[in-house]
Order: structure tokens, then C-alpha cells, then sequence
């Protein structure tokens, strides 16, 4: 189940949060490879959060997912989700950062 888990010092009043939410998980779900149902998007506005020194719009989030991540598809979360972002909320991606997390990447595989 992939969740994104988003923080801005955007105001989020007045936008219509609900097609935001319903494109990023379309956008997820696609390139994770895992039905719409399973994905969960968190979003929090007017954070406290300033990047390279001042409160311009920024964003920073974590996805993670249990699989299905690996380089290339970290490139194109990072790509879709900023986009998404930059014509939702004005922040443009060269001020949004993403920390992705795949549970499995570092797990034991069982010798059973």
C-alpha cells in the first residue's frame, strides 16, 4: 500500500484539494503499479517550513511503498508529483523535494 505524505507552507483554502488528491493518487497507483484503492495521500498546508532560506512555496514529501519502487520509478514520482504540485499549487519543482522509502528494499530474504 503506497502512501505519499505531503507537507507545504502553502495555504491550502480556496483550492480544490479533492482533484489534487484524486490526481496524485492516479499518478501513484500507476507508476507504482498498484490499484487506486490501495494508495493513501496525505497532505498538510501552511506548514512552517522555509527552503533555501525563505517561505516562497515550497513542499517537501515521503512516499513509501511496500515494492515496486526502484530508480526509474522513483525519477518519474518525483517528475509527476512535482508537476502536479507546480500546476496545483504554484509550487514549482525546483522547490519540492521527495524522500522515497520502498519496505522491501533492505529485507532478508528467507532461505525457507
Amino acid at each position: 500500500m503506497p502512501c505519499l505524505d505531503i507537507s507545504t507552507n502553502v495555504k491550502l483554502d480556496g483550492i480544490n484539494i479533492d482533484s489534487v488528491f484524486a490526481e496524485l493518487t492516479k499518478v501513484v497507483a500507476a507508476i507504482i503499479g498498484r490499484p487506486e484503492t490501495f494508495v493513501m495521500v496525505l497532505m498538510r498546508g501552511s506548514v512552517a517550513l522555509t527552503f533555501g532560506g525563505n517561505k516562497e512555496p515550497a513542499a517537501f514529501a515521503e512516499i513509501m511503498s511496500m515494492g515496486g519502487i526502484d530508480s526509474q520509478v522513483k525519477k518519474k514520482l518525483i517528475s509527476s508529483i512535482g508537476t502536479i504540485l507546480q500546476n496545483n499549487l504554484s509550487i514549482p519543482s525546483t522547490r519540492f523535494v521527495l524522500k522515497v522509502y520502498d519496505t522491501t528494499m533492505f529485507r532478508n530474504k528467507s532461505k525457507l
